[in-house]
């Protein structure tokens, strides 16, 4: 039997390079029967946790390794041997992208040098390279750099260097393997064969070909050279790769003598978590149980409750038991500084709505006011790490990151990268173009996908726009198109995943700058850190915490009264009725249409109901026929029923009828028989439904899973719709309870004081469904008097002014609107103008006075009606206006003689507007 590795294999990880997903070119060379595959991509790390993950899956040997192209010699693949030797390639990787822009690497010959060490290096020569002659020859001077690097990496690494030989058929490859012969002998180094992998089957060889075009940013009819010259460049057996070095059999088998050498497992990665959190000399455990105690006595006053004493003692045993204290206390840490800064949070997730989370402030959900398992979160059967998402005030969420990094430092903390894949629309553009279609029928291609995922335009719809499906480059077009989605596009960044690590983050993953300034990001995403079980904290912004806050600070400012998200009264009737009747207009998460529509037909009358009304205006309750089921058993049409005891303990809650992700989960479990990992993998699969399609695979084992212990398939195949559903957009119990505390508190405050919620609104915007001229009607049709922007008056922000009712109540408030409803004031102008204001202005000529503004920040306050306080209509305060526009701003001294000057034109009297021209 003839063993062979692949090691140079490239895949689409090599952004715009490979043409082949990890797992398939590991699932291919098990089938050709390689005894292991080595991935290197392109200065860089992002898909080796894929090909790792696949390899574990399939049961073959898997190396770790990347790609380097020096900017200053040659390239070659760096195998690591070691733990260590894994740390240095790392940094290596993160030192060459630092010194860049985002997707830019600059590493140099002098870097392999200095962190090379335990590496095994194949050292890749030019494609033109030949020894040099007695004469001038023009690849010479290309041979010398090479020849003297090779050397120096020789002299350096002993043992550890070789030298890539190909066979690529290109018909001059029998002359270069002897040159390469010859030169691994004058340098005894070792000659290794390769096949320069670039995809796991020759039939990718047209996507490849795109591939190269879309990066060479040319058309196929263009590309010439830079193209492959043929399809070779694909997994080949040992068998066939021994034929093609049949002169040279011993460059086959080194290759597993590499292997054999490369002991890095990826499954050595241990991740390690901050203990600044917890005092010198005290465990991170105890200081958790410390803070969570001490929390506990704030939150309950009068006493813990047993039951909620009993789930902490619980909580905290778990947590021991797993070593996630130091996790706990980093989030802890996180929301600790926002509270300090005034900054709102709440905390959501698989962890976040427990009681040691709820003592420790991290969610203001009671656990006492919802049950959740805790086992459904953090599990020693499934050892999954905990996941601890926080909401911030959108509007101060980078305040949070930059302490983050200036806590841990850079070195230790980076933001979670997401992989952007390529969608139908992209996929259309991009091929389309490449192909040489033109940009008219590209356009209308793309118009033609809906949604943010798909499988293409389908032919039935191409020719029923009238195009022609005989023609070669319009069918090629739409097949490639179906093979590039899914395909990773570049890395992005996480909307606020951190990773923080004890040790140096970039010995654990590279590290690279992003296009925001101060941020940097590591190059896996969610999915990664989930295979290797390394935690991450989400910090993320959320307009309705904006919102919230900026609604109690009123409500301090103008009734006196103080709360927070823990402290507004619970279960208010008043509430409740107005949700039933869909007077929720700017209420988070139930203010879209469809739920208006839902509202009164579910009639919440309780928190629970809340977290219900989040969760079932879903598509996963909705494609799984779940919503109709659960009315007729609430309104009391329908009996619930149970298929068994065993998934009526699951599905009590929700009237038998499974709403939430977690019940899914579970009755895969309970229901189908999954077992603990199966279920985990189902679980990954419903979160990369939308990037990989791979749910279907369930299908067939849930359904049959269901039969055979005795349930009905047609309940069966609903449940299955329902997971496919939370494919597309899941909606887990935690996460529903987390946001139904909110939806209460902003329904709350529109409830009791509607002209503070509106204000706080209006100062929050952007976000939402409606727009600002929508919230105001709304606030109106509530007897809520609304004032206009006015220069003697308003503020940047949106304010409250009595109206002169006699009572205390939520209606003596007016509202007045600030100057930043006005389009194109700027925020600093405002700021001037009010400053300046003392007992107000007379005319618009003090404003340009007193506060330096220009005439055209003066003409948009005109178009906004905001002189009404000055008797001016906006005919006359425009004219005033219009003479400055012929003056120079003068010094202080000079200002009022040179504003006389035009006193006489200002006297002018101007026809009066009429209600007409006034909308106009």
């Amino acid at each position: 039997m003839i063993d062979y590795a692949e090691l140079q294999v490239t895949t689409n990880f090599s952004f715009l390079r490979g043409a082949s997903h990890p797992a398939e070119l590991v699932l291919k060379a098990m089938e050709l029967g390689h005894m292991a595959i080595g991935v290197a991509d392109h200065n860089s790390l992002a898909g080796i946790v894929r090909g790792h993950l696949a390899a574990k899956e399939a049961g073959i040997r898997y190396c770790v390794g990347a790609r380097i192209d020096l900017v200053d010699g040659v390239s070659l693949l760096a195998y690591p041997t070691n733990r260590a030797a894994y740390g240095r390639l790392s940094r290596l990787i993160t030192i060459g992208r630092c010194r860049m822009q985002k997707g830019a690497c600059k590493i140099f010959f002098q870097d392999i040098l200095e962190w090379g060490g335990g590496m095994i290096f194949l050292v890749i020569p030019p494609l033109n390279i030949v020894p040099i002659q007695p004469e001038s020859h023009r690849y010479g001077d290309k041979y010398k750099r090479f020849s003297v690097q090779l050397a120096e990496l020789r002299s350096t690494f002993p043992g550890n260097c070789y030298i890539v030989a190909n066979n690529l058929l290109s018909g001059k490859d029998v002359a270069r393997m002897a040159h390469l012969a010859e030169i691994s002998k004058q340098f005894d180094v070792p000659m290794v064969a390769t096949n320069d992998v670039r995809m796991h089957s020759s039939t990718r060889r047209p996507l490849a070909d795109v591939l190269d075009c879309i990066r060479e940013k040319c058309t196929i009819d263009e590309a010439g050279y830079r193209l492959m010259a043929n399809a070779e460049r694909c997994l080949k057996s040992p068998k066939e790769m021994l034929l093609l070095f049949h002169t040279y059999p011993e460059a086959v088998a080194r290759t597993v003598e590499i292997v054999e050498r490369c002991d890095f497992n990826l499954d050595e990665l241990r991740y390690e978590y901050p203990d600044e959190v917890s005092d010198e000399g005290v465990t991170p455990q105890k200081a958790l149980e410390f803070l969570t105690w001490k929390g506990a006595q704030q939150c309950y006053p009068r006493g813990v409750p047993c039951v909620v004493r009993t789930q902490v003692e619980h909580e905290l045993k778990l947590i021991g038991e797993l070593s996630y204290a130091s996790y706990f206390l980093t989030v802890y840490d996180v929301v600790r500084f926002a509270k300090e800064n005034d900054i709102f949070c709440q905390g959501r997730g698989s962890a976040a709505n427990s009681a040691v989370c709820y003592c420790l402030g991290i969610t203001a959900v009671d656990p006492a006011r919802i049950e959740l398992l805790f086992e459904r979160f953090v599990s020693a059967e499934r050892d999954e790490p905990p996941d601890i998402d926080v909401d911030f005030e959108h509007n101060r969420r980078e305040e949070v990151i930059q302490y983050i990094y200036r806590k841990y430092g850079r070195d230790r903390a980076g933001i979670t990268a997401t992989v952007v894949h390529y969608r139908t629309r992209r996929a259309i553009r991009d091929v389309g173009k490449a192909l040489g279609l033109s940009e008219d029928i590209v356009t209308t291609l793309a118009s033609q996908t809906w949604g943010r995922w798909g499988n293409g335009v389908e032919n039935e719809r191409v020719a029923e726009l009238g195009f022609d499906l005989f023609d070669r480059r319009l069918r090629l077009t739409l097949l490639l198109a179906k093979e590039l989605i899914g395909f990773p596009r570049h890395l992005s960044q996480h909307v606020g995943g951190f990773v923080i690590t004890q040790g140096q983050l970039d010995e654990l993953v590279p590290v690279t700058n992003a296009v925001m300034e101060n941020r940097t990001v590591i190059e896996w995403d969610k999915e990664d850190l989930d295979t290797l079980g390394i935690l991450k904290i989400d910090v993320l912004g959320l307009g309705m915490l904006s919102c919230i806050h900026r609604g109690f600070k009123l409500l301090r400012r103008h009734y006196g009264r103080s709360y927070n998200l823990a402290t507004v009264p619970s279960e208010d009737s008043a509430v409740y009725d107005m949700l039933c009747k869909a007077d929720s207009l700017g209420v988070f998460q139930v203010e879209s249409r469809a739920q208006m529509s839902f509202l009164p037909r579910m009639k919440p009358r309780n928190f629970y109901d809340l977290v219900i009304q989040v969760a079932i205006v879903r598509p996963g309750p909705i494609q799984g026929n779940m919503v109709h089921p659960y009315l007729r058993r609430r309104n009391g049409e329908e009996k619930a029923t149970y298929p068994s005891q065993a998934l009526r303990r699951i599905l009590e809650k929700t009237l038998g009828v499974p709403l939430f992700q977690e019940q899914a989960m579970k009755i895969a479990i309970v229901g189908a028989g999954f077992e603990s990992s199966e279920a985990d993998s189902l679980r990954r699969a419903m979160a990369t439904f939308r990037k990989t399609g791979m749910l279907h695979n369930f299908q067939k084992k849930f359904i049959e899973g269901m039969r055979l212990n005795g349930y009905d398939r047609v309940f069966a195949e609903r449940c299955f719709r329902q997971i496919e559903g939370f494919g597309e957009y899941g909606f887990p119990e935690s996460h529903a309870a987390s946001f139904a505390l909110l939806v209460y508190i902003s329904a709350w405050l529109k409830c009791r004081y509607p002209a503070v919620f509106a204000a706080a609104l209006l100062n929050s915007q952007p976000m939402g469904f409606y727009a600002p001229a929508q919230i105001i009607r709304d606030v109106r049709e509530h007897d809520i008097e609304v004032r206009s922007v006015d220069v003697n008056y308003s503020e940047w922000d949106c304010t409250l002014e009595a109206n002169g009712a006699l009572d205390s109540s939520a209606g003596c408030y007016a509202l007045r609107l600030g100057f930043r409803q006005i389009k194109g004031m700027r925020e600093e102008d405002a700021r001037w103008m009010v400053a300046a204001r003392g007992n107000g202005y007379r005319d618009p000529l003090s404003i340009w006075r007193r506060a330096g503004v220009g005439a055209p920040i003066l003409e948009k306050l005109v178009q906004a009606d905001a002189f009404v306080s000055m008797g001016l209509s906006r005919r006359e305060a425009l004219w005033a206006i219009k003479i400055l526009r012929r003056s120079v701003s003068p010094l202080p001294l000079f200002a009022v003689a040179r504003v006389s000057e035009f006193g006489e034109e200002s006297m002018v009297s101007l026809p009066h507007m009429t209600l007409g021209e006034e909308v106009i």
